[in-house]
């Protein structure tokens, strides 16, 4: 799953690739914005992110997206 986060002040969303469920990722998204606490998450090549709640401005949870390879059109 492609997961793209809004922080606050920042010009540029995070965007990581994870395994977990979509319910799992929106629970914790509920309890660090509802908290005030940090957004903890792991991404598929083991780097954790993390995005204080109270900073956070939006997320997206979608489908993982195919990577292109080669210069093709």
């Amino acid at each position: 799953m492609e997961i793209k986060i809004g922080v606050q002040y920042s010009p540029r969303e995070i965007s990581l690739e994870s395994e977990e469920k979509p319910e799992t990722i929106s629970k914790a998204v509920d309890a660090a914005i509802s908290a005030g606490s940090l957004l903890k998450l792991t991404d598929d090549r083991g780097r954790t992110v993390i995005v204080p709640g109270d900073k956070i401005t939006y997320v997206e949870l979608g489908p993982a997206t195919a990577r292109k390879v080669g210069f093709g059109h």
